[in-house]
């Protein structure tokens, strides 16, 4: 017998099945948007502490930018966290009727 001619698994069905997309869990967009909401809010928290303890001699030293650190570790998570949490809504809101017109209104809205 060949090569080809021989019996075997159909390499291209075990490939369909096992790279089958599955949907994610119910409860995993939730889960994301409250950890994003959380990192958020400790690292606004975060910067807010950091202001408050500053003292007329850490604000002069704040020229250093070795003393940058904590504050844009802070900003950059909680940026990134912000921008995520952003994305996820109009991602959401795409999904459903008024799309990104509607989050424009509750942007506006919330800013006003």
């Amino acid at each position: 017998m060949t090569e080809a001619a021989r019996p075997g698994p159909d390499l291209e069905a075990l490939l369909s099945g096992a790279l089958r997309p599955i949907d994610p869990p119910e409860k995993l967009s939730g889960r994301v948007e409250e950890t994003l909401s959380r990192v958020t809010e400790a690292a606004a928290t975060e910067l807010s502490e950091w202001a408050d303890e500053l003292s007329d001699s850490e604000l002069a030293s704040l020229r250093d930018p070795r003393n940058w650190v904590r504050p844009v570790a802070a900003a950059a998570a909680g940026g990134v966290a912000g921008t995520a949490l952003v994305v996820l809504e109009m991602r959401r809101r795409r999904r459903t009727p008024g799309g990104l017109r509607s989050v424009a209104d509750d942007l506006r809205s919330l800013l006003d």
